[in-house]
């Protein structure tokens, strides 16, 4: 039954009526998403594949779609955030679904909580699943929302497991060490289900977890690995050595890591998602994702990264250091106030020669101010503080030369307010 009051609601309605069904924005816990669930009572009959960690998640996951995509499936992928549309969280065979769809689920999922509070994740999650239901995917590809336990994507059981990292990163929800945090990661394994891990060096706290319940280990470099060649690399597992692949569509050294992740999930559920080698080179050279290392065309050249800790601060570094020279490298930094920003300004500081603070809005958001305090109290002089990540990229376009580089990073926030910038660009000055 859809309730009266929501009867005619369009999808930015619904998205400000979920934001204010619970006093908190992160509330973890299973139980309140667990008696939604069931109250719903939908069914899907499709492998499901979950994936947590630090960093890498959306990576995976786009690899994970577009290469189940090319074998001819029918994929359901939820992720979050979002950058510019909330439709970007929910994907029906790569094509992000309608307000619509999205509204019809929201309408489902509120009849169902009989006034029990969701959050606005916990919302998302059970709308997501809605439309996969409806559209009868052949696949779901879930990324946790934050640590893997206690998240609202754990709800359905994972057919395959996969953590990318385990590294630093909400803290405060997590606990403030790796034993800690790598326990939580590990809260998505399934007993007797295959396991993916791609940490070099997992926490003893998820090895341990994992023979606990007897799931089905993977671990990178242990049953499976990449090398990476001059212009190709290979992946191995105890299936065998696939060579002569070309590196991913998606930039960036860590990517052949995600990719191998992708790979031995995909061979670890064979028999009920089989998929060609010639599909995964096909999926890997056709991945797209937004904000990962995004280097855009044009002069000076625009890279867009929504890395917002430190350990995807050294891997955005070290993406920086592969490419061509650039005289002048000219940062567009916001970050919220919740993050290590000491921890990522010490790993990308060698690679940047000018910054530009950006505020972020809303209570976490830090302001340009504060970072510009920062970064000198590491003996860094901010350019300029600005209002805006999208102020910042607009100063930092008429000050660079033609052969430099502008590098936005720090939030999904500060990728997405320059992309609008992008956009409005293009409107004015289309080519």
């Amino acid at each position: 039954m859809i309730l009266a009051s929501t009867a005619h609601f369009t999808l930015s309605d619904w998205l400000a009526h979920i934001e204010r069904q619970h006093a908190q924005p992160i509330a973890l816990g299973l139980e309140r998403v667990l008696a939604v669930k069931r109250a719903l009572g939908v069914a899907l009959d499709a492998p499901v594949i979950i994936v947590g960690g630090t960093n890498g998640k959306g990576s995976t996951c786009a690899m994970l779609e577009r290469i189940l995509r090319s074998a001819g499936y029918r994929v359901g992928l939820y992720t979050s955030p979002h950058l510019l549309e909330y439709n970007e969280r929910v994907r029906v065979n790569g094509q992000p679904v309608s307000d619509a769809a999205l509204c019809a689920s929201f309408a489902q999922v509120e009849a169902a909580r009989g006034g029990m509070p969701l959050t606005y994740f916990e919302y998302g999650t059970l709308a997501a699943w809605q439309v996969f239901a409806a559209a009868g995917v052949e696949a779901v590809v879930l990324e946790v929302g934050l640590g893997g336990r206690l998240d609202a994507v754990n709800v359905f059981d994972a057919d395959c497991a996969v953590v990318t990292t385990v590294d630093f990163d909400h803290m405060d929800y997590l606990g403030d060490t790796r034993e800690a945090i790598g326990f939580e990661k590990a809260g998505i394994f399934r007993a007797g289900r295959p396991a993916i891990v791609g940490d070099p060096q997992p926490p003893r706290s998820l090895l341990d977890h994992a023979a606990a319940i007897g799931a089905d280990l993977r671990r990178l470099g242990q049953e499976f690995g990449y090398q990476a060649g001059e212009g190709q690399w290979m992946y191995w597992s105890d299936r065998g050595r696939r060579g002569g692949l070309a590196y991913p569509a998606l930039r960036g050294a860590v990517q052949l890591r995600n990719a191998s992740m992708a790979i031995a999930a995909l061979e670890a559920l064979t028999e009920r998602l089989p998929v060609s080698m010639q599909d995964v080179r096909r999926g890997l050279a056709e991945v797209t994702l937004p904000g990962r290392f995004q280097v855009l065309p044009g002069r000076p050249a625009v890279v867009l990264d929504v890395g917002h800790n430190p350990q995807a601060a050294g891997a955005l570094a070290e993406s920086l250091g592969g490419m061509a020279f650039h005289p002048q490298t000219w940062a567009v930094f916001g970050m919220l106030s919740d993050k290590d920003v000491a921890g990522v300004v010490e790993r990308i500081a060698p690679r940047i020669d000018r910054w530009l603070a950006a505020s972020l809005p809303g209570p976490r958001g830090m302001s340009g101010a504060a970072l510009a305090r920062l970064l000198a109290a590491r003996g860094i002089q901010a350019e300029a503080c600005f209002d805006s990540p999208a102020a910042a990229y607009r100063a930092a376009k008429e000050q660079a030369g033609e052969n430099d580089r502008i590098v936005a990073f720090g939030s999904f926030l500060t990728v997405s307010d320059v992309l609008r910038a992008i956009d409005d660009e293009r409107k004015r000055h289309p080519a």
